[in-house]
């Protein structure tokens, strides 16, 4: 499928999960919407997810594509990609993924990086609305990603420019479950530690692609971290403050 085509797949995709608006205006929300997200707030602090078995730990695998790495200096994210997972398990069906529109033109590189152009852009939903459909697709659970320095910066950002809100949520790096497994390992690009694992690199660069293969990172490194005996996240912690007083 070519790289047009398969952006498109996704809007389409996309448009399917986050259809209907709740939010009116660029970084303005509605009374209902500013509900939800301070409900949403509490069930975030409520949520006991260290004791909760592996397994059966619930996330939402994602990633971002941006205009450049510094979103203080006003760079912007154009698309967001993610996936549900259920302990190792990936939910292929429960996806999300929407391009956002952008409030300058696009940088030429990052056209070439990932395909997409400013036409698609200027037919994109608002950061806002993208923003408060993220959450109604993530709701409380833990987020994962590569790098997610990357993404929590941006996250942080968007929200606080959006809702006037701090981002609450949980962002697990890939690299707390791979540095348990080899705690001599290195940060690696995503496409390395990929074909490392013998996952098939495919479709980089686009916000889904990227978030698919990282679940299926995140998947591996979850077996086989259970099959060197951690049976929740609390245990995983207790391991790394151990690594770290080494």
């Amino acid at each position: 499928m070519g790289m047009n085509n398969f952006i498109q797949f996704f809007r389409d995709l996309g448009s399917k999960k986050i259809g209907s608006n709740v939010l009116a205006g660029h970084g303005k929300v509605t009374p209902q919407s500013m509900s939800f997200y301070r409900q949403l707030e509490k069930e975030v602090r409520k949520k006991r997810d260290l004791s909760s078995p592996l397994n059966q730990l619930e996330t939402v695998v994602f990633d971002v594509e941006t205009t450049g790495f510094f979103p203080e200096k006003g760079d912007e994210i154009i698309s967001i990609g993610a996936v549900k997972m259920k302990g190792n398990k990936i939910l292929p069906k429960e996806t999300f993924y929407s391009l956002i529109r952008l409030t300058r033109p696009l940088p030429p590189n990052i056209h070439a990086l990932t395909g997409i152009d400013n036409e698609e852009l200027a037919l994109a939903p608002e950061a806002s609305e993208v923003l408060m459909k993220f959450f109604h697709f993530i709701s409380s659970n833990i987020l994962v990603a590569h790098h997610a320095k990357h993404e929590q910066r941006f996250m942080e950002k968007t929200t606080r420019d959006v809702m006037r809100k701090k981002f609450q949520h949980r962002i697990i790096d890939t690299s707390f479950l791979t540095r348990v497994i080899d705690p001599t390992s290195s940060p690696k690009t995503l496409e390395a530690i990929c074909t490392a694992y013998g996952i098939e690199v495919k479709n980089r660069h686009h916000a889904l692609g990227d978030a698919l293969m990282t679940a299926e990172l995140w998947s591996q490194s979850l077996t086989r971290i259970q099959v060197a005996g951690f049976t929740t996240l609390g245990e995983v912690y207790e391991q790394i403050a151990k690594l770290d007083n080494q």
